[in-house]
């Protein structure tokens, strides 16, 4: 009586199996033709060719390497501005005990820093110093056989989380050019501040050879960068340079990174409407990585800003509503899943952690709002 229910079973389980040998014979195909067209080759040949084979496996045992270990990320460091506060604002005098050269017993001239542009340049050593730039590696740039990585679940989270701490740089930058960097819009801008801006402005994509001909490498414009920033800092330091800490530059500073964050949250619900793929939505890991990127490196602007307003948000006592908003940004960067889900907001099996990280921007860009409210009052 079974028989042929048994029989059905083991015909299915054999088409299975001839189906499995098939796709595996198809995949192999390449491979086995190259070994064995490999084999009928003269000395001098397998030499290259094994050689160049070596390096391509070595090229992508690195990128492998530098693209899943991410050196000195750490969600707390701007740790030490928290510990570190006071009451003078970026640019305002500082007491010192050294004395002036050529000027025996008066004090030398002193200026606070900048915190903002001191951690811009920190966060801009982390992507391209402490880390290898991942967008401008020639691997990066072909793709996984042609595709696109991000079109891919490897190889794409370091990049999209780099990308979104440039986008931070490129935004401070401008704003430390524009507004904060100079006495209102008719003084001279400050050329280390318009220097780091033009570098970080480079194409975050480019090699040694680009469609034009041999060109810069991402990383080395970067790097100047970070040189202009505590270039700008160490004449500040020496009151040689202007840090404009008024209420109105800070409500435009804060607005503007509204405006930013605002952008991106509109791009995660963009990809939530397109797609409710769950583990599966190939594009959803560095839209959160990108997102993530952000909050980080705003995490760290933002307790610069403090820093650098100090008088201001002391006057208007903005002291607690500007410590809710660290803290929630920091909490926002505990959210850190091993693989990103993008499915349906009412899954059970298949959470929406782009939904999570739009939340957790729109709740940072209610607390910017806020405040900029109080200070526009």
């Amino acid at each position: 009586m079974l028989d042929p229910i048994v029989n059905f079973f083991t015909r299915m389980f054999q088409w299975i199996g001839r189906g499995i040998g098939l796709l595996i014979g198809v995949i192999l195909w390449p491979f086995m033709w190259l070994g064995s067209w490999y084999t009928k080759r003269g000395l001098i040949l397998k030499g290259a060719l094994g050689l160049a084979l070596l390096l391509l496996v070595g090229l992508y045992a690195y990128f492998f390497y530098v693209t899943q270990f991410w050196t000195n990320f750490n969600p707390d460091y701007p740790a030490g501005l928290a510990q570190a506060r006071e009451s003078t604002g970026a640019g305002d005098p500082i007491s010192s005990n050294a004395t002036a050269a050529g000027a025996a017993g008066e004090p030398a001239q002193s200026c606070k820093p900048s915190a903002i542009a001191g951690t811009s340049a920190d966060l801009v050593d982390f992507n391209v110093n402490q880390n290898a730039w991942i967008s401008s590696m020639v691997l990066s740039k072909l793709g996984l056989f042609g595709i696109d990585w991000r079109n891919t679940p490897f190889f794409d989270n370091k990049a999209a989380f780099q990308l979104g701490i440039n986008q931070v740089m490129r935004r401070t930058t401008t704003e430390l050019v524009d507004t904060l960097g100079r006495v209102r819009g008719t003084s001279q801008i400050d050329q280390n501040l318009q220097d780091a801006r033009t570098a970080l402005a480079w194409s975050e994509t480019a090699w040694y050879v680009g469609m034009r001909g041999p060109t810069r490498p991402t990383p080395s414009v970067y790097r100047e960068a970070i040189g202009k920033l505590r270039a700008f800092n160490a004449r500040l330091e020496k009151c040689d340079a202007t840090f404009d800490a008024r209420a109105d530059n800070l409500i435009q500073f804060l607005d503007r990174i509204a405006g930013d964050i605002g952008s991106t949250s509109d791009i995660l619900r963009q990809r939530i409407e397109v797609s409710d793929a769950g583990w599966f939505d190939l594009r959803a890991d560095d839209r959160f990585w990108f997102a993530y990127g952000q909050l980080y490196a705003y995490y760290g602007i933002l307790v610069g800003a403090r820093s650098d307003f100090a008088a201001i948000i002391a006057e208007r006592n903005l002291t607690a509503l500007w410590t809710r908003m660290e803290e929630q940004l920091r909490a926002a960067l505990n959210v850190q899943p091993w693989i990103i889900s993008n499915g349906n907001e009412s899954s059970a099996f298949f959470p929406s952690h782009l939904a999570t990280m739009g939340f957790n921007l729109l709740q940072v860009r209610s607390n910017l709002v806020e405040i900029s409210n109080v200070l526009t009052r």
